[in-house]
This record gives structure tokens, sequence and C-alpha cells, in this order.
């Protein structure tokens, strides 16, 4: 059988591909701009018919229908990074949050430790030979998708064909619905000053044919902005934004030094404008991957001048770094945080760096503290921690001893916040 026959006969409507989910079912779902809007909308219609229905997914940048007060008990959402979208039920005890590094999420699928019922994906419509290009996100979708039950397809005529280790065949999936829909967009909002000079001093360290990974937000933004003199960078990260594409247009990311896929911006998701995802499209520049190559230390250890910049909610005087909450509530997730740190510091040449504001709440409330807050979770620890950057400048934690992590942390600190440091640091024998 050819595979416009199969594609043909694994055509349906929304609701007819979400009829054979049953109460106690876990799915797997596509995230970031992949979320299968239509299939979770069909999937919120079977409401009254399901009970115990987990929800397994990334980042959701969007309004969720499944995960509204009114869908407790019927679904579940088992959050590997929380957001926008289920923040409020993870906080109010709706929803589940799994702390796991994003490398090993697939391995979850593979191994059996999870269970996998559904796989619902969002992919582009297939090209002539019958595979579909999973588009802006690849993430754990093939590790999932080998090890369900039943695979469902959004298949969209506005998903961008990505490349890389990207593709599923028309004979892998079971039910496939076509849209034509409009992905969620992230626009960039600029960036502070407080976030300009974060992104400056991060841009002293970079070195000319450096390979950086960085995320979401003003600071990498504003790192980005740093670098537009340096020569030759690469990108290795998780998510490709509008700034690796002005990078690569601009001139200064062309991966021509990289010791690792030269001149590729390899990656796992795609998240930022519709200029973006136009830019992406069958560009053979960029590659996307699942997590556990993207983000395996040992991989990304294998780029020499391997950069990662990540971001801190709070970090105490030891080097602890809290990262996924504020308190005991539930923010964000591990994500890629711990795979990069871990990395960039095996590579060559290698610099991990925690970058974050010196205060919060407009300067009232210290993010470099004397003790995390309680119930707070530590995502780096500070045997992990090597560079802490904040406005005020750069601290490399690495090979310090407690009071001399201090006195590092002290610097970087907004003066305001030094003596009560000072102070703690004293009732804790560390000057």
């Amino acid at each position: 059988m050819n595979w416009m026959s199969q594609y043909k006969q694994r055509l349906c409507s929304a609701d007819e591909a979400v009829s054979s989910i049953k109460s106690g079912d876990w799915i797997y779902t596509s995230s970031n701009a992949a979320a299968p809007r239509t299939l979770r909308e069909a999937l919120a219609r079977r409401k009254n018919e399901l009970r115990g229905v987990t929800l397994m997914h990334g980042l959701l940048i969007e309004e969720d229908p499944l995960a509204r007060a009114e869908m407790a008990g019927h679904f579940r959402h088992n959050s590997l990074f929380v957001g926008f979208a289920d923040r409020d039920a993870v906080q109010s005890g709706r929803a589940d949050y799994l702390p796991v590094f994003l490398h090993e999420v697939p391995g979850l699928f593979t191994s059996r430790r999870m269970p996998i019922n559904v796989v619902i994906l969002h992919t582009t419509m297939p090209d002539e030979h019958g595979f579909m290009s999973l588009g802006t996100e690849v993430l754990a979708a093939r590790a999932a998708l080998e090890n369900a039950e039943t695979v469902i397809v959004q298949a969209n005529e506005k998903m961008p064909r990505t490349l890389g280790d990207s593709f599923i065949h028309i004979s892998s999936v079971h039910r496939i619905v076509e849209v034509s829909e409009e992905l969620p967009v992230l626009e960039k909002k600029g960036y502070t000053d407080v976030e300009k000079r974060i992104g400056e001093h991060i841009g002293e360290m970079v070195e000319d044919g450096s390979t950086l990974q960085l995320g979401i937000g003003g600071i990498p933004d504003a790192v980005l902005a740093a670098l537009r003199d340096k020569k030759n960078l690469g990108i290795h990260t998780e998510m490709i934004s509008d700034g690796v594409k002005e990078g690569v247009e601009a001139g200064f990311i062309t991966g021509s030094k990289k010791t690792l896929h030269p001149g590729k911006v390899i990656g796992t998701f795609v998240l930022g404008s519709r200029q973006l995802y136009d830019y992406v499209n069958n560009n053979p520049v960029f590659e996307l991957h699942p997590t556990n190559y993207t983000n395996n230390p040992l991989i990304i250890a294998r780029n020499e001048k391997m950069v990662s910049v990540n971001s801190a909610i709070e970090i105490d005087v030891t080097g602890q770094v809290c990262s996924d909450s504020i308190g005991p509530y539930i923010y964000s997730g591990f994500g890629g945080q711990v795979d990069f740190v871990r990395g960039a510091s095996m590579a060559r040449e290698g610099k991990p760096i925690i970058a974050l504001p010196s205060t919060a709440r407009n300067g009232t409330v210290s993010r470099i503290v004397p003790y995390l807050k309680k119930g707070a979770g530590v995502v780096t620890s500070r045997a992990d921690v090597h560079y802490v950057v904040t406005e005020y400048g750069a601290a490399n934690l690495h090979g310090k001893n407690l009071r001399e992590r201090f006195q590092a942390l002290t610097a970087i600190t907004h003066p305001d916040f030094r003596e009560d440091l000072e102070k703690a640091a004293r009732e804790r024998k560390l000057i």
C-alpha cells in the first residue's frame, strides 16, 4: 500500500481522532509552539465522558482548556515544565509537576518508567515520500510515539518544515487531522537597562568561535545584542529564538568554528515570531533533534568553547541556585539548565553561566540571599555552579570554598543588600 492510501485511511475529524481515548489514559502531547490546539479543544469537549486522564507535556504558552478548574478529576497535567497555561493548576493542587533533566525525558518513555497510552503531535503536512516533519518541536516526540499504543497527529499546512532528526512517517501514525492553524508566537519584548548590563558582562566573557546555549527572555536577547562584534559564533541549544535568527542574518553566528555540527544551528524546539517560523522552514542551517541528543551533557561537551547562559530566581551565598520555584510554589521547571551547566563545564574552555538581575520587586528584594526561601528547590547545586553574573559583574565560584564564594557573590550583589549578606555570613562563620 502506498503512503497516500495510508494517509487517506487515517484522515478523520478532531472529535473522531480523540474518540478512542479512555479514562485513565496517559497522554503525551507536543508543547511550546507545537501545542496541538485543535486536538486539545476536541479532548476538552469529551470532559464529561472521561475521568483520570493524565497529560504530559513541556511548556505551554497559550491558555489550555484542559487546565481549567472545571477539568479537575477529568484531566490532570503532569507537567515537565510549568508555564502560563498550567501554573495556577499546579500551584492549587489540580496538576502535578515532574522535576526532571530535559535530556532524560525520552528515556522515561523508552524505559517504560513513565506509562504512555496515547501521543498527540503537531506536524507538517506529509512530503512526497509520506514523511511529516515535527516542525517547531522535537523534544521527546519520537520516544513517545515509539512506545505508545495510539499516535494521533494534527497535520498543519502552516507548520514549518524543520530538518534534522525531526521526521515521522505516515505508517507510524493511527489518526490524522488536517488543520490550517496559526502557531502561537512569542514576540521579543526588548530588555531593561539592568539586563543590558548583564548582557554586556557576558559578552566580555564570550570569545570568537564560541558555541552558545541561550533561552527565553530579556537577558538572552541582551547577550546576543552584546555579541554583534564577535566572529564565527555557533549555537547548540534547546530553544532557537528570533535572536538566533538575527545573529545568523547579521553574520556573527556562522557555526564555522564549531567542533560538533559545524555550520549548523542545533536545537530541539523553535519559539518566537512568525518571521522566525518562516525562516527555519526548510532551512538546512537549522537542525532539530530529540533532547537525549541536544541536552546530553556528553554531547554538549563536544562543543569546544561552549558557553551556556541560564537564569535563576535566587541564589544563596554558598552558590545554590533555585530556578524552578518561588519558595514552595512551582514557577517553571528544571528544563535544560543542569544539562548545559554540566555540558559546558566539561567542554574544553567551556563556561557555564547563571545570569540574573541582582534584585526583584522593583529593587526591594535581593536575589542573592543568605538562605533560599523555605520550600525553595535547588536546581543547580553549589558544586555544579561556575559563573554567576548580575549587572554588577561576574563571579566565578568554581573551586572556591564557602568563604570565598560569599566574598565573590557579595561583590556582585546590589549595594543596598551587601550589609545583610555580611551579617548572615558572620552568623554562619563564613567571615
